[in-house]
């Protein structure tokens, strides 16, 4: 098996939420806790990036999870993305990521894509889960990808140019869970998400 670090984006503002989006709860736990347990079963780290709110934040961290704070997260999410992969352990060979606003990705669909990463060919970038054409989260990626992804301007450039540029070399897991698009930005979105996804 591969060794990939995962990277839970929870630096933004949370601003139409109104409160850190890490410390909602799903299924009696912090998206933050959640996200951190489902891909510490199946990677090596799990790297929690901060920015706004982190004190509020920080104790709810999971000890498990290593903790890197995004000197300035008004940059947007590609610089807390940065952040984590200037720390990427030297002995990884690939990362994972996603936000912390998608805290509904179902285990098994995280474990399929770690299975998948791991036994990729040499050309194969991203491993990226999809249901028809719409492609969601997390993106698992190769090491030599960090590289682009850091190389990109924080304030104006996006992950997804990466991603784009390396169609051909994708290999995508065909899913029919949902979680993989769950955005939650706002209080109604929220309660949409705790009602339709009752244990």
């Amino acid at each position: 098996m591969n060794k990939i670090t995962a990277i839970i984006l929870a630096g933004g503002a949370s601003q139409r939420m109104g409160t850190p989006k890490a410390l909602l709860e799903f299924h009696g736990e912090t998206f933050v806790g959640r996200l951190t347990r489902v891909f510490a079963a199946v990677c090596d780290s799990v790297t929690v990036v901060l920015g706004n709110h982190v004190e509020e934040i920080r104790p709810h961290v999971p000890m498990r999870a290593k903790v890197v704070v995004n000197p300035d997260p008004d940059r947007g999410q590609l610089s807390s993305l940065q952040t984590a992969l200037a720390e990427l352990p030297a002995d990884a060979d690939g990362f994972a990521f996603i936000p912390v606003d998608c805290p509904a990705v179902a285990e098994e669909t995280v474990a399929r894509l770690a299975r998948m990463f791991s036994e990729r060919d040499r050309a194969t970038r991203f491993v990226i889960p999809r249901i028809g054409d719409k492609r969601g989260h997390p993106v698992f990626g190769d090491r030599g990808i960090a590289d682009e992804l850091l190389a990109l301007p924080a304030a104006t450039g996006e992950a997804r140019t990466v991603v784009h540029a390396h169609v051909p070399n994708t290999a995508y897991l065909d899913v029919t869970d949902t979680g993989i698009f769950a955005d939650i930005d706002t209080p109604e979105a929220y309660k949409r998400l705790v009602s339709e996804s009752k244990p």
